[in-house]
């Protein structure tokens, strides 16, 4: 399908300067076909005409870090740092579901991804297959992340995931991954190393989220978990951290000479009381930064504009009023967690690059004056902005409704029938 997007403000996100065109976004099938002034142009033959009437067109958030059939959880597993959290509330509620489950989960926090303005996500969980199946029905992007850990999985079974989703369809990629260096035993680590090293892949694990979990690790091996974990050959081509909220010293200098990047999780942090990140430190340093919401159960809700505001607010108020520059915020959101999730094709708003975008209504008292658009979006903008969400060039959400042929009612009676029986099974 071929679509003329018109009289629109453009933010293309290839840089983090926060320049913003006028003029006209093509697209041709799943591709974009022009950016800005379409003069001397043949125009194609196109099936639809939008007329933006000024709002503005950006890269679609990329949720770098999220566990989505998580939803399951939302305000039931609360008020409880990360250990008591996970042991007391996760873990077992989670040992009920069933891979139809985890379809009908994810296909909630679809939803909830599109009318909030995101395209693709970088999802840790159970029952991959199913997760690639609710991409594939839904339009969503979705790059799995292995999480292999003492109690399931192994180095065998990554290789398997990560060959099979890889070719399953072109809205699916995975990335090799592990759970946590907590939960994962040395001889399964080892193992993991060596299928990077076979492979010459980056690899991707909760990092150095709370103090408990960096002071175990020293107390184990000696050393901090990046360290620890560089010493095995994890990161010999790469990868990164979720939430990395507790670096010590030493950590940065083996992070940028392995180009790791961190995704920050906030609101996930805050809430679990696990701390504050210091990103302000990662952008100086030069090393790259994305963002996620973490899943649903810790967050509570997968909102990319508290994140955004978050990440910049908690910076000013541990670092100083300057610190987290929001359009470096906003690049962090559109295009740095599409590189650490292996979607260079559609990292910004360039013509060639597949058509992952978002059009936010400017057009509301939120957004008003216009005095600095990028800094708009972050410090006042909200879901209630997001016109339309556009994941490989077809239309996902378009003003309140829905366009991939689902039923949201539907959705979130299976939902609660999910949690009625678990909870029922659990005594809960």
């Amino acid at each position: 399908m071929n679509i003329r997007f018109y009289n629109a403000r453009i933010l293309p996100m290839e840089t983090a300067d926060g320049t913003v065109k006028t003029g006209e976004l093509w697209v041709k099938g799943d591709r974009i076909a022009l950016v800005g002034d379409p003069t001397g142009r043949e125009p194609l033959a196109f099936d639809r005409e939008i007329d933006c009437e000024g709002n503005l067109l950006l890269p679609g958030f990329k949720n770098a870090h999220t566990h989505s059939a998580m939803t399951f959880l939302r305000s039931f597993a609360d008020d409880k740092p990360l250990h008591n959290w996970l042991h007391e509330d996760c873990f077992p509620m989670e040992a009920h579901l069933t891979g139809d489950d985890v379809y009908d989960l994810t296909k909630l926090a679809v939803l909830e991804y599109v009318s909030g303005g995101v395209t693709a996500a970088f999802d840790m969980y159970y029952h991959v297959d199913r997760i690639a199946e609710c991409a594939r029905d839904t339009g969503f992007r979705f790059t799995i992340c292995g999480a292999a850990n003492d109690f399931g999985g192994t180095a065998e079974s990554t290789r398997r995931d990560y060959e099979r989703l890889n070719a399953f369809d072109p809205l699916v990629n995975c990335r090799l991954g592990f759970h946590a260096e907590y939960t994962t035993g040395e001889p399964l680590l080892r193992d993991l190393a060596a299928l990077a090293e076979e492979l010459k892949q980056p690899v991707f694990t909760h990092l150095s989220e709370t103090a408990a979990e960096v002071d175990g690790c020293i107390a184990r091996t000696g050393m901090s978990p990046i360290k620890y974990l560089d010493s095995l050959g994890m990161f010999r081509y790469g990868g990164g951290g979720f939430h990395m909220v507790h670096p010590r010293e030493g950590d940065l200098e083996i992070m940028k000479a392995r180009g790791l990047y961190v995704c920050t999780n906030p609101a996930s942090n805050v809430k679990l009381s696990s701390g504050v990140a210091p990103i302000e430190t990662y952008y100086r340093e030069g090393i790259p930064v994305a963002i996620g919401t973490d899943g649903p159960a810790s967050n509570n809700c997968l909102d990319f504009f508290r994140e955004m505001f978050l990440v910049t607010g908690l910076q000013k108020l541990t670092v100083g009023a300057a610190a987290a520059d929001p359009v470096k915020v906003l690049h962090s959101a559109c295009s740095v967690g599409a590189k650490m999730m292996g979607l260079d094709h559609c990292d910004c708003l360039k013509e060639g690059k597949h058509a992952d975008l978002i059009m936010l209504d400017l057009h509301m008292p939120n957004m008003q004056p216009i005095n600095n658009i990028a800094k708009n979006v972050v410090y006042s903008g909200g879901k209630q902005n997001v016109a339309l969400t556009m994941v490989a060039g077809k239309v996902l959400y378009e003003r309140g409704a829905y366009t991939f042929g689902v039923d949201p009612e539907a959705v979130y009676a299976k939902a609660n029938e999910i949690i009625a029986r678990i909870r029922k099974t659990e005594g809960r």
